[in-house]
């Protein structure tokens, strides 16, 4: 699923504006959190959430033997909570960020981050290109049958238009007949939208044209433009996104989807990283993540590897 995303807020002003893309909301679950505050002002927390977590030997002696380095591949460009860069251009932010260092740490394994885009670290993780990605992948039954998951929080599905726009709750793609509808390429969203195009014309309506982008600032730029009528993507994606872009408005959520570490199907990695999960949900460095990124409305009970698909 990835949310896709943005440039960092920083850069969004009047005249910037039709550039930004999706990120993730402070106006949803966990909106009034303290750090989620902070992201609500434009500026992209720091607060160090993670830095004094210590390696727990039950969760590393699950890794493979021998296993020191791993290397994730993640997906940037995008605001808060989605990946995107500090101040200075080069330092990686964001909650996928911070719990893929934080497991790291539990693991006691050094971490080499390496940037690609969303669309291509699925396909790569089989290579061994990557040992894991970490970029807001939604657990989904047919990603299942190629990638195994470790879950580590819930996002999901929803829609957003412009703040003039007639439409209303998305409770049914057939409420999208005729519409442009704006999204991310490679994503689950993309998916759900093609795969459901005919009840368009099974109803004899006019289908709805899916414009998916592989560059995220491009979504929001056609919706302020008006090529499109509505954004599909993450949840709390389109929430930050409407609370910090004027002229916006969230719709609703449409469905839920578990949300996980991905590795090539089968991998040993799996067992290790769920420990290592559920001993941030045990010492507290779970919540304060959470509550960083303004998200304490996506958290999870346990970790699981590979649950079937949220379907609601």
């Amino acid at each position: 699923m990835r949310p896709r995303h943005l440039l960092p807020f920083a850069l969004i002003t009047s005249a910037t504006l039709l550039l930004t893309a999706c990120g993730s909301g402070s106006g949803g679950p966990g909106a009034a959190d303290a750090a989620g505050a902070a992201a609500g002002s434009g500026e992209v927390p720091t607060t160090d959430v993670f830095s004094a977590e210590r390696k727990d030997e039950a969760a590393a002696k699950l890794l493979p033997a021998g296993t020191t380095h791993l290397t994730v591949a993640i997906s940037v460009g995008g605001t808060p909570p989605g990946t995107t860069y500090l101040s200075d251009g080069r330092t990686l932010t964001g909650q996928d960020v911070d719990f893929t260092k934080a497991v790291a740490k539990v693991l006691g394994v050094k971490l080499t981050v390496e940037q690609a885009s969303f669309e291509a670290i699925l396909p790569a993780l089989d290579s061994g290109k990557y040992d894991f990605g970490a970029s807001n992948f939604g657990v989904t039954g047919e990603r299942r049958k190629t990638i195994d998951f470790v879950t580590y929080i819930n996002d999901g599905q929803g829609f957003a238009t412009r703040g003039d726009s007639k439409l209303s709750k998305i409770t049914d793609l057939g409420q999208l007949c005729g519409l442009n509808v704006a999204t991310g390429a490679g994503t689950t969203f993309e998916a759900t939208l093609e795969e459901n195009r005919h009840v368009c014309t099974d109803a004899g309506k006019k289908p709805y044209e899916v414009q998916a982008y592989a560059e995220p600032s491009a979504i929001w730029s056609s919706v302020q433009q008006g090529r499109s009528d509505i954004v599909m993507s993450t949840i709390n994606g389109l929430r930050y996104a409407v609370a910090h872009q004027p002229g916006l408005r969230f719709l609703n959520e449409y469905h839920r989807l578990d949300v996980g570490f991905a590795f090539k199907k089968g991998t040993a990695l799996a067992p290790a990283f769920q420990a290592a999960v559920n001993r941030l949900l045990a010492d507290g460095t779970y919540t304060r993540i959470l509550r960083k990124w303004g998200t304490t409305g996506s958290a999870i009970a346990s970790s699981r590897i590979s649950p079937p698909e949220v379907k609601s």
